[in-house]
């Protein structure tokens, strides 16, 4: 679905990545880690067409996304929703509004219509019917991450990009929303992106983990070979206290 070549990001005399390669999968979750600094959120915005590349290529559904017209790279960009980190949510707009909101503008619907929509996009995610008419300031931090992701498949997707969905939740909250990702995949499809640094998210969700490390992808394969990685970070990372507790709770039968 997505494959990265070569990409570097620069900004002035900072590197962020140099020759770094990656690649996504049909139908998998891809979980992107590394320490700070290391460019995860960089990347996803390279990727989605919201930073241009110092070089590289990056080519997703076959198409080389610099060398498309720019009406092209539009009509493709439809078929990737994306879940920022904050939500990203209009404040001044009701949750079916800011949900609607893409149907209008993109794909053309009356506002009827795509506020009906929304309404099912805002039940997919999770929410009850009595929150489409809420503020997002009237919110919790879960019901936002939850709005947020129903507007990132109010178009139908083929790829979503969540960027730290579970950061700012409580551990029953964040396992609802991994519970909630696994669902959609398997439902819709979908191939997801995942930049978070939740081991339990890691452990519960993806298929595949690529660890960020050196301005380029250390590794990028099923997690009982990035664990095995001989890398001091990744070693620190998986094989710490919380890298155990969360390896036990997804695999309670291996220590049984």
């Amino acid at each position: 679905m997505i494959r990265v070549r070569g990409l570097s990001n620069r900004f002035g005399r900072h590197v962020v990545h140099e020759a770094l390669d990656l690649d996504l999968y049909s139908g998998e979750i891809l979980g992107v880690v590394g320490g700070s600094g290391t460019g995860k959120s960089v990347l996803l915005r390279s990727i989605v067409g919201l930073l241009r590349p110092s070089e590289g290529r990056i080519e997703v559904f076959g198409e080389d996304l610099q060398r498309l017209s720019s009406s092209a790279r539009s009509r493709l960009e439809r078929r990737f929703g994306v879940l920022f980190q904050r939500g990203a949510l209009f404040t001044s707009l009701t949750l079916e509004e800011n949900v609607a909101l893409p149907l209008i503008e993109h794909a053309g619907l009356r506002r009827a219509d795509a506020e009906a929509l929304a309404r099912v996009k805002l039940a997919l995610a999770g929410l009850p019917a009595e929150a489409a008419i809420q503020y997002p300031a009237s919110l919790s931090g879960g019901m936002i991450k939850r709005a947020a992701l129903a507007r990132a498949l109010a178009l139908d997707p083929e790829v979503l990009f969540l960027d730290e969905p579970t950061a700012g939740l409580d551990p029953i909250g964040a396992a609802a929303f991994d519970r909630l990702i696994l669902t959609l995949r398997d439902a819709l499809g979908l191939s997801v992106f995942l930049v978070t640094h939740d081991l339990d998210t890691l452990y519960t969700a993806c298929d595949r983990v690529a660890v960020l490390a050196e301005k380029r992808v250390r590794v990028a394969d099923r997690l009982s070979v990035v664990e095995a990685t001989d890398d001091a970070w990744i070693h620190d990372y998986f094989h710490g206290p919380r890298g155990r507790a969360a390896r036990r709770a997804a695999h309670p039968a291996e220590d049984a």
